[in-house]
């Protein structure tokens, strides 16, 4: 019996079961058993008749994206395949990320306040005969799903929003001036159509056609009570050398009822890559020495588990017109994030405004969409990060090499001040920090993992590294330029703003 099935298993929670769940479709990954279903199709004849200006599919972060666009006056519906509501486990992120709410007239500084549960100070970085690294205000606000999505839902619908619930995607047709959506047996008709349905997503599954992931990060944790202390955080810590091919990292937050911790790893999808519940079970053996307890002390809450698939070939392209992916759905988080939450935050006021303009301005082809997602380099350099992070199988390498190097870059990080660090924690990546880093890194801690990077993927990240300081350069230039574009068409306006956004975000510009 595993350590995960005499824990889990004496539950009444069916967590064991959910995990075997997780698990099965794991193994499927693994094993390259995607299905690719064909839910998308094009007609050449036009709608007689369009009800909404969007409909979003997938309500758990569309809901996010749909008040804020109901809000502006569009007619929006959004179709989620359950019942729209939080889950129980805090969503964590830094304050400055919250301010969009407000910015948006999502939330008032009162809700706000409301819906942040739990903030701690400070966060550790560290790493295995490493120096601890303590930062504050990364991370450190806990938000409540459930608070924040029934909010959000009532204002949705108070202002005229449409919400099926218990409605599953089933299908579209894409038309010369509008989509039909078959949901539950009934039909919708849009503008425009976005896919807020995540990573595996039937759209997304179509556009990739049964295609691996490159890389996935596992993550396998729980809420308890019963720490003894539980008043500080981990945004990233390692104490275990290389175990089995991977490297295992760990985060911990106070909850409002307990702690999580978690554990994670960047693996590829290789069939012989271990099993959630291997997983879970390593969590479990190891949880007492990372946190000092005993299994025996703790009163488990809830167990959390999950992979998060990244693509390098991301954001996804979709060859269809009036169908947008975001979040999860789009790809494009960083491979060494777990996207969800955060990363639709960070992006919510640019994807409001860029929809907005595609809708005044009827931009809804294929192509210009495709500038609502378009190549960030700053998310594209981290594949590197994720290379060295990650052992392949049957790869024989140093057991500590991984974490003498994040101990090595993280101490630099350090020593270059805030302004280096705490972009990097929040996954925004920027040339100057960037430039001023790489250099003061120990070459002895860099120069072994070379024949694990190989030469093709240096000089692929050389190009991104490249373009990251372009993209800078190009932000600047193109802030300048803006009263210049005031008599522009809305089509011509359209198009300018979105490369300013591609730029900005592709550089790390909008970090606050």
């Amino acid at each position: 019996m595993t350590l995960a099935e005499e824990i889990l298993g004496r539950r009444s929670d069916n967590a064991l079961i959910n995990l075997r769940r997780a698990d099965q479709f794991w193994s499927d990954l693994k094993e390259g058993k995607i299905d690719t279903p064909e839910v998308i199709r094009n007609s050449f004849n036009n709608l007689e008749k369009i009800e909404a200006d969007i409909v979003i599919c997938g309500g758990t972060l569309g809901i996010l994206l749909g008040a804020a666009l109901q809000q502006l006056g569009w007619q929006v519906t959004l179709i989620e395949r359950g019942i729209l509501k939080g889950r129980e486990q805090e969503w964590n992120i830094s304050r400055n990320e919250l301010e969009t709410f407000i910015e948006l007239d999502l939330l008032t500084p009162v809700e706000l306040k409301k819906a942040i549960v739990t903030e701690y100070n400070p966060a550790r970085v560290g790493f295995d005969n490493g120096k601890d690294i303590w930062v504050e205000d990364v991370l450190n606000i806990g938000v409540d799903p459930v608070f924040l999505l029934d909010i959000l839902k009532q204002k949705f619908l108070q202002s005229g929003g449409i919400l099926l619930e218990n409605t599953a995607f089933e299908s579209a047709t894409v038309h010369p001036n509008g989509v039909t959506i078959e949901a539950n047996k009934k039909n919708i008709t849009t503008r425009l159509l976005i896919d807020g349905m995540g990573h595996f997503s039937p759209i997304i599954k179509q556009a990739r056609k049964g295609t691996k992931p490159e890389a996935v990060c596992v993550v396998v944790g729980s809420c308890a009570k019963g720490y003894p202390k539980n008043d500080t955080g981990d945004l990233i810590y390692s104490f275990t050398p290389i175990i089995n091919h991977c490297q295992y990292f760990w985060e911990a937050f106070p909850a409002q009822d307990g702690r999580t911790t978690y554990m994670f790893t960047y693996l590829d999808a290789n069939p012989e890559r271990p099993s959630l519940e291997y997983f879970m079970s390593e969590y479990l053996r190891l949880l007492p020495k990372y946190q000092e307890v005993t299994l025996e002390q703790l009163e488990f809450q809830r167990f959390l588990f999950g992979f998060f698939p990244a693509y390098k070939n991301s954001p996804v392209s979709l060859p269809f017109d009036r169908i947008l992916p975001v979040g999860d759905s789009a790809g494009g988080q960083s491979p060494v994030s777990f996207g969800g939450f955060g990363a639709m935050v960070r992006h919510l006021q640019r994807l409001t405004n860029g929809i907005n303009s595609a809708l005044n301005a009827n931009s809804l082809s294929q192509k210009d969409l495709a500038l609502l997602q378009p190549y960030q380099p700053n998310i594209s350099v981290t594949w590197l990060f994720q290379q060295t992070m990650s052992v392949e199988i049957g790869k024989e390498v140093n057991p500590h090499q991984i974490n003498n190097l994040m101990a090595g870059v993280f101490q630099v990080m350090e020593r270059l001040g805030d302004r280096v660090l705490k972009p990097f924690l929040q996954d925004v990546i920027q040339f100057m920090p960037l430039a001023k880093t790489l250099p003061l890194v120990n070459p002895k801690l860099v120069l072994p993992l070379l024949p694990q990077i190989g030469i093709a993927s240096l000089i692929n990240w050389s190009i991104h590294y490249f373009n990251l300081a372009l993209y800078s350069i190009l932000y600047n230039a193109g802030k300048k330029l803006k009263p210049l574009t005031k008599n522009l068409s809305s089509s011509h306006q359209y198009y300018y703003q979105r490369w300013l956004d591609a730029w900005k975000y592709g550089s790390g510009g909008d970090y606050k």
